[in-house]
């Protein structure tokens, strides 16, 4: 094919082999090569050219001017005429990968190419991972050979299918409604949160034996009336985070004003300007820094009958006005301050004045932790000097509760000197503030022997923890709130918190100094024996009265269920035996058009009537149905119904 004339002027005369050129090959495609190079050299040619174009697919520049008088497939730019002279100059190698790479840059083809081999990566992974499950799940099966292309496809489609499957079932069935289409296999439990609590063994043996009263807490709290709140703090037993949960996170109607800065909140009665709660964050310290079982027995009726309007807060003289007269009240004029013998018991006051019902509440804590966390706190300075100790209308003497410590506070002492201080207050502290000090002629130790003292006390706090009507135990912390919950019917908003690391446990102590403090705090350790053994069995109480509950509830619905369907069942039997029935003979029989009325009234006023129903009432019931043209077998039929429905109606 000849060439057109001005592409022959344009290449030329036929390239001749220079002097000491080497000679042609035999290769026709090596020649080629080399003739094309060779005719690419020469500057204005149409190889040379056609080589310094761009590479398709890049654009030109928006201000190159086209050429003129020339061909279109013959320049490509002047950009690329003046390139050439210096693409020329590279050697031969470089030339070559750089045409190849601007001839391939190409972006769309480039992402193209990387989606694919992104794709063909992401298949590849997918189908080792589906042929590790198949191997695992079916191992004989998939250990006979490798899996061909059929299986891969059938593995693929059943794990397509069972997701397909999941997600349908969650938005048909969502939560726990479908009762016969949870995947139990699939799902692992849900522990209990109350299992457990304190890392021990789930197992609860019981030590002593309690009675069903003794088990039982139901509190019938009414906060619109005159019922109330008494927190007994004991000195570090996490009492402050209970008070906070007490004021901040019970869900009321009313809830308790707390505001920022003030440590005390303002806790009033739905519509009325009472307190509902007497602790430290409502009331304030009202009856002394921690006041004990006894100064809140004899404390919190005086001050709830003398203070009804918004201040609960008296001065210390009025305190102790307040404590001698209602001592007065209670022992007469008699005192132990000369050792006079202690009443045998005591019975504190429930109920005001005013009639108003007192509900005590305290929280515990083993008594070797919290006496150690004791004196770390004293160890930073704390003292507890405001604390009034009274008892039997006046505070102790400094000769009964003589000081352990000189200066203004105890602060930086060591463990030992702590243990060292016989008048110390740590020293049994939980059983001293639960019990009642007048028995044992308040802190006047020469009133009986230090045995009997002892005895009296601990038996005191053991009885009046016992019919105390919540006590809970820090070291559980969320039973303490399941059962608070349940006796006083009030729900927390959040749930409590167990915090097993605290200034307490990081102090580490010898098996030495432990066996010393066990047995500076023995009564305590008893009461703590006793008080967790209590706990534990009415929480166990109150669980199993919970699961059976549900499951009477469970299957009174199922009666109800069942009766209900008994009676739609008659009822579209009956109403098919009248439909076959002539319309003449019914009407003969039966006046009333609708030969059904009588025994759907019958069943209506079973449904709305059935406990108020005596048995004269059913009698004539009957008589009349079966005076009402109806046959034997279907009044026999519908009398028995009733009475079903009627028994079930009854207990709805």
């Amino acid at each position: 094919m000849a060439l057109p004339a001005f592409a022959a002027r344009a290449l030329g005369p036929p390239l001749q082999p220079e002097q000491g050129a080497p000679a042609r090959t035999t290769c026709p495609r090596r020649h080629s090569r080399v003739e094309a190079e060779l005719a690419a050299s020469r500057p204005g040619s149409v190889a040379a050219s056609v080589r310094a174009s761009p590479p398709r697919g890049v654009s030109l520049g928006f201000n190159s001017p086209p050429l003129q008088d020339k061909p279109p497939k013959a320049f490509s730019s002047l950009a690329g005429a003046l390139r050439a002279p210096l693409f020329a100059l590279l050697p031969r190698g470089r030339r070559r990968r750089m045409h190849d790479l601007r001839r391939r840059w190409d972006l769309g083809s480039l992402c193209r190419a990387l989606l694919t081999r992104g794709l063909a990566a992401v298949g590849h992974s997918l189908k080792h991972v589906l042929s590790a499950i198949f191997s695992k799940i079916f191992g004989p099966l998939a250990s006979v050979g490798n899996m061909d292309e059929k299986s891969n496809k059938l593995l693929l489609a059943l794990v397509m299918l069972f997701l397909f499957a999941v997600i349908v079932l969650q938005y048909v069935c969502p939560g726990t409604e479908c009762q016969l289409l949870r995947l139990q296999a699939f799902s692992s439990p849900v522990p209990d949160p109350y299992r457990s609590e304190d890392e021990s063994s789930a197992r609860f043996v019981p030590r002593y034996n309690f009675s069903r009263g003794d088990l039982l807490r139901k509190v019938d709290f009414d906060i619109k009336g005159d019922d109330l709140i008494v927190f007994l703090h004991i000195q570090k037993t996490g009492g402050t985070t209970f008070g906070r949960h007490l004021v901040r996170n019970i869900q009321l109607e009313q809830p308790c004003e707390c505001r920022v800065g003030q440590k005390k909140c303002t806790c009033h009665r739905p519509g009325k300007r009472e307190t509902w709660l007497f602790s430290r964050f409502s009331t304030g310290w009202s009856c002394g820094l921690h006041a004990d079982w006894t100064e809140l027995t004899s404390c919190v009726p005086a001050v709830v009958d003398g203070k009804r309007d918004a201040r609960l807060r008296p001065s210390r003289w009025r305190i102790f006005q307040i404590l001698d007269a209602t001592s007065k009240d209670r022992w007469g004029s008699s005192n132990f301050n000369s050792g006079a013998n202690s009443p045998s018991s005591t019975k504190p006051r429930s109920t005001s004045k005013s009639g108003k019902n007192f509900h005590y509440i305290t929280i515990l804590r083993d008594p070797v932790s919290r006496y150690l966390s004791e004196w770390r706190h004293v160890q930073r300075g704390a003292t507890w000097k405001a604390s009034l100790h009274v008892c039997d209308g006046r505070p102790p003497t400094s000769e009964e509760l003589p000081s352990c410590y000189t200066g203004d506070d105890w602060s930086g002492c060591p463990l030992k000197e702590f243990m060292d201080c016989p008048y110390n207050l740590a020293n049994n502290r939980q059983v001293r503030m639960l019990s009642d000090l007048t028995l044992v002629g308040c802190y006047n130790l020469s009133v009986m022997p230090e045995k009997q003292r002892n005895k009296v006390l601990l038996e005191s706090a053991k009885s009046n923890l016992k019919h105390m009507a919540f006590f809970g135990l820090t070291e559980f912390q969320r039973k303490t709130q399941y059962l608070f919950e349940k006796t006083f019917n009030m729900n927390f908003i959040s749930p409590f918190t167990q915090y097993n690391t605290t200034r307490a446990s990081s102090v580490e102590i010898s098996e030495e100094i432990q066996k010393r403090i066990e047995g500076l705090n023995f009564l305590d350790m008893e009461l703590y024996s006793y008080a967790k053994d209590l706990f534990l069995q009415r929480y166990q109480f109150m669980r199993q009265k919970e699961h059976q509950d549900a499951r009477r509830k469970r299957q009174e619905q199922r009666k109800f269920l069942k009766g209900r369907f008994l009676q739609t069942h008659f009822q579209s039997q009956s109403q098919g035996q009248s439909q076959s029935q002539s319309p003449g003979q019914n009407l003969s029989q039966n006046p009333n058009p609708n030969p059904n009325q009588n025994l759907t009234q019958n069943l209506s006023q079973n449904l709305t009537q059935g406990p108020n129903l005596n048995s004269t009432q059913r009698e004539n019931r009957g008589s009349q149905k079966q005076g009402s043209g109806q046959g034997q077998g279907d009044s026999g039929t519908s009398n028995g119904t009733n009475d079903y429905i009627g028994s079930v109606e009854t207990w709805r």
